[in-house]
């Protein structure tokens, strides 16, 4: 799971999330992440109850498949809003096919136990919401045929994963992008992470907050766990699926709302030296939202600071994800409360 920065006071609770640049109104007092109500193998039971054994096959090997989906809460209309829920559940079908896992739930009914695990929790504040499909037999050998499958989903407070706000400092990561023959990364494979876990620590072990990591062939593909766009002349760029990205849900938004903005986009592979001399850059993603980027191996950004594509673009995606846009609210589920 995508993890924010928390102190030694904060763990092993559920610490809310702050709006940010909303309305300055705080969430409800921070509670037991083992006392949230998690849909566990079947049915719904707190957290500390959903448990497994150490010797199931996706807790030794890693094959299982996740979605990371946020839901936003709008103070104004005291309302939770997933994002993309529908999508999420959709492409997580898709990684359980890659994975020999099927059947699964329909999409419908996946949507419906993401939304109802969240009810169940009462939520004030902004929430990160984790189905989960996992290899459940306790079974020793490396495979993926001839095994059972079940599906769990957590949902809990998140705030930021990086700062959106006064823009990153990232590094090109030593360690590539796992190719498409040998791990998909179109499919959000559990044991995949461990390569972005590689890139990413690397990268803020030596005092940067994201990394840029390199396909085979050294192009730029992504940040540890987000997609990449840059801009150049006034378009926007991203690199194509082929380069061993993730097929982005907040991906594709972005293209959408900077058409919108009439800014025009393309398609294609990016060098890693363009990012150095790109007028801007940025990342997004569930976990990292829209992230500016204003130094890439040392190397200033444009002016440095956050540039004009991407604050606009930033500006609108998040007015867009808390409801605030009525012209995107196909993006949003609204979460029923009690």
């Amino acid at each position: 799971m995508l993890t924010q920065k928390t102190d030694a006071k904060t763990q092993g609770r559920a610490v809310p999330a702050e709006e940010p640049s909303a309305t300055g109104s705080l969430s409800a007092p921070p509670r037991e992440l083992d006392s949230l109500i998690c849909y566990f193998e079947g049915g719904f039971v707190p957290m500390r109850d959903a448990k497994v054994s150490i010797m199931t096959h996706a807790f030794m090997y890693g094959t299982a498949v996740f979605e990371g989906i946020r839901a936003y809460w709008n103070a104004e209309q005291e309302q939770l809003f997933g994002l993309f829920v529908r999508e999420h559940m959709e492409r997580i079908t898709r990684s359980c096919r890659i994975m020999l896992m099927e059947p699964i739930p329909p999409v419908d009914e996946l949507v419906g136990l993401a939304l109802e695990t969240a009810r169940r929790n009462t939520f004030r504040e902004d929430v990160y919401i984790r189905p989960q499909v996992y290899k459940s037999d306790r079974a020793i050998g490396v495979r993926l045929h001839h095994l059972e499958h079940q599906l769990s989903i957590v949902a809990v407070p998140f705030g930021n994963y990086i700062d959106t706000e006064s823009g990153v400092r990232v590094m090109t990561s030593t360690w590539r992008r796992n190719a498409d023959e040998a791990l998909p990364a179109r499919g959000k494979i559990v044991g995949g992470y461990v390569n972005m876990a590689f890139q990413k620590s690397e990268a803020e072990l030596n005092g940067f907050d994201e990394a840029i990591v390199l396909t085979p062939s050294g192009h730029a593909s992504e940040a540890s766990a987000a997609n990449l766009f840059m801009v150049r002349n006034g378009t926007i760029v991203t690199p194509p699926v082929y380069d061993d990205i993730l097929e982005g849900i907040t991906r594709t938004a972005i293209v959408r709302l900077a058409t919108d903005l009439g800014i025009p986009t393309e398609v294609r592979t990016i060098d890693r030296s363009e990012l150095y001399v790109a007028d801007e850059v940025f990342l997004c993603g569930t976990g990292v939202q829209v992230s500016p980027v204003i130094d890439v191996d040392h190397r200033p950004v444009g002016t440095g600071e956050v540039g004009p594509i991407a604050g606009s673009i930033a500006r609108r995606y998040f007015d867009a994800a808390r409801g605030r846009l009525p012209e995107y609210r196909d993006w949003l589920t609204p979460i029923p409360s009690d």
